[in-house]
């Protein structure tokens, strides 16, 4: 039976992506059948043949080594880079939830572990029209636990943790929290470690400096926090 997890983030440009790569990547590296999922990706690259790249899902299938097309791990592709729900109101093709369930559920019948990777922050909008969904809303349509990606520089005490007590205050479990961009010779990202771990209940798993190729966590903790 396949696995999955949804990776969120304590905002826009900390490293999702990136730290998504890594974490498949490194259940890939130790022969484990790990694929990718997005429901949603806006700011899509114009390629030469006029087609759309994915961004996200195209650098995360190298990065890991998975043998898809991108367009193939994303239900709705948005060329403009904006929010999800507001891509929609002028491209058209606004999200369905049931789409979205059932695009996972066919990658869950290809991979024994789903890496699902969010949109922007947790209050992203990915529809808002005559119907209302949040980021929250595919999450818990797919019954899956979180991993939060958090930069570790100045600022990033608030942002992780509001980030953690939003999910936690809306029946979301927290599987533990990614630091991106860390320097283990600042003091004081170290302490940010430290007050994120001590305020909210939830460790840290792993520390990603910038330009790193593998996630330094054990592959069988990685693992087991997949369901």
């Amino acid at each position: 039976m396949s696995k999955g997890i949804f990776i969120t983030a304590t905002g826009t440009d900390i490293g999702k992506t990136f730290v998504t790569g890594l974490v498949v990547k490194k259940l890939r590296d130790a022969g484990l059948n790990a694929g990718y999922y997005k429901a949603a990706l806006s700011g899509a690259e114009l390629q030469p043949d006029g087609s759309w790249l994915p961004g996200d899902a195209a650098y995360v299938a190298k990065t890991a080594g998975i043998p898809e097309q991108p367009e193939n791990l994303v239900s709705y592709i948005y060329k403009e880079a904006v929010s999800p729900h507001l891509a929609a109101l002028r491209e058209g093709n606004p999200v369905d939830l049931d789409k979205v369930a059932a695009d996972f559920q066919a990658a869950c019948a290809k991979y024994a572990y789903v890496t699902v990777e969010g949109s922007g922050g947790i209050i992203c909008p990915i529809r808002w029209d005559e119907q209302k969904i949040l980021l929250e809303d595919i999450i818990k349509k797919l019954g899956l636990g979180t991993l939060v990606v958090s930069n570790a520089a100045l600022g990033s005490i608030n942002a992780c943790v509001l980030t953690v007590y939003y999910l936690q205050q809306h029946g979301i479990p927290v599987r533990g929290i990614i630091l991106n961009n860390y320097d283990g010779s600042d003091f004081m990202q170290a302490d940010n470690k430290k007050m994120m771990e001590a305020i909210t209940g939830v460790p840290v798993l792993a520390e990603v400096k910038a330009n790193d190729k593998e996630l330094d966590i054990d592959v069988q903790l990685l693992q087991s926090l997949y369901e």
